[in-house]
């Protein structure tokens, strides 16, 4: 595989940890797969490495991710801010994995700057932003496991990789391509999971945790959200999905069973765009963007424009401040904007 890490970098690389006591690892809000897998693969070898590591999350996680090894060690800045900060402010180096974005860990953030130590940036979501120390980004890559993974193997730290390091990496990739399904054609994709299978991770059981461990509530309400909820924009082959705090009282849903979800429209003859819609169940007055496309629609491009979002070109995330209708109306103006390339 081609070099991540030009030779300045990778000596940089090492002069910075070697100079760190405490590492503290970051990711972004509402952490997915690729996230928690990320940190807390990174998490297990900086400790292995003699480092006293204290990984955060700006707030929770979904509960089909709570099998993951250490992710029971990773803190949530939402709950118990007070804590985090006394946890972490003797903190030598902050390690940002996928997230390149100071602000995309929300009031974290706003700790974490406030911390006068080297950070180092490991992603690979494009356009991050200038000041870190040491910026390791790579938008042509499945995930930021895959980045964290090859950067592991370039600093020579991949060769004793243990079993639960190569489950949290594998499940990184594996989520932020729908399950190998999208932005993993490259053969170097399949180079790594080779390497990861030969530490004896069982690649069907993970997926099996993560996509196949919902409960009855989580298909009734699939139903329920395809049948009644869903909106065909059929000129535009659209489909917008949209669904309140108080559906997901009535459905009893735990935390993360919508996920995946914006996927289903996907799989409706001539769709090239699927919206889903949700209502922050910790902020009021928060609408949560998803969204996903087909072949070459950028609807990371539309998300920065209209949701205050971004991502990757088929799959990308935002947030709006308002009510769920105006919600919707922002979306259909989004379309229509994007009308030609979504007829295409």
């Amino acid at each position: 595989m081609e070099k991540l890490l030009s030779e300045n970098e990778l000596t940089l690389l090492f002069s910075i940890l070697e100079g760190a006591h405490k590492v503290l690892i970051t990711c972004h809000t509402n952490p997915d797969g690729d996230a928690l897998g990320s940190m807390t693969a990174m998490m297990s070898m900086l400790r292995r490495h003699g480092k006293e590591v204290v990984a955060v999350a700006p707030d929770r996680w979904p509960d089909n991710l709570s099998w993951l090894p250490l992710v029971d060690d990773i803190m949530q800045y939402q709950r118990n801010e007070a804590l985090v900060k006394d946890a972490t402010k003797d903190a030598d180096l902050v390690l940002m994995l996928d997230h390149g974005r100071i602000e995309r860990m929300s009031e974290l953030g706003e700790w974490v700057a406030s911390l006068d130590v080297p950070r180092v940036v490991i992603d690979h979501h494009p356009e991050p932003e200038a000041g870190a120390d040491l910026l390791v980004c790579q938008p042509t890559l499945c995930a930021a496991a895959e980045v964290v993974f090859r950067v592991l193997d370039e600093m020579g730290w991949t060769a004793d990789m243990t079993h639960d390091e190569a489950v949290s990496i594998y499940t990184g990739m594996m989520t932020d391509t729908g399950g190998f399904t999208f932005n993993s054609t490259r053969p170097e994709v399949y180079v790594i999971i080779s390497r990861l299978l030969e530490k004896g991770i069982d690649k069907d059981r993970i997926y099996r945790n993560v996509f196949y461990t919902a409960s009855v509530d989580r298909y009734r309400l699939l139903g329920y959200l395809l049948y009644v909820k869903m909106e065909l924009l059929r000129e535009y082959n659209t489909s917008i999905i949209s669904f309140t705090n108080e559906e997901r009282k009535h459905f009893q849903l735990k935390n993360g069973e919508t996920d995946g979800i914006v996927n289903y429209p996907l799989m409706i003859d001539k769709m090239r765009l699927s919206v889903f819609l949700r209502e922050d169940t910790e902020k009021k007055g928060v609408i949560r963007v998803s969204l996903r496309s087909v072949d070459d629609f950028p609807c990371n491009e539309m998300s920065a424009e209209f949701f205050n979002g971004g991502g990757h070109r088929n799959a990308s995330g935002g947030r709006l401040t308002c009510t769920m209708d105006e919600a919707i109306e922002i979306v259909k103006k989004a379309v229509r904007k994007y009308g030609k390339k979504l007829q295409n």
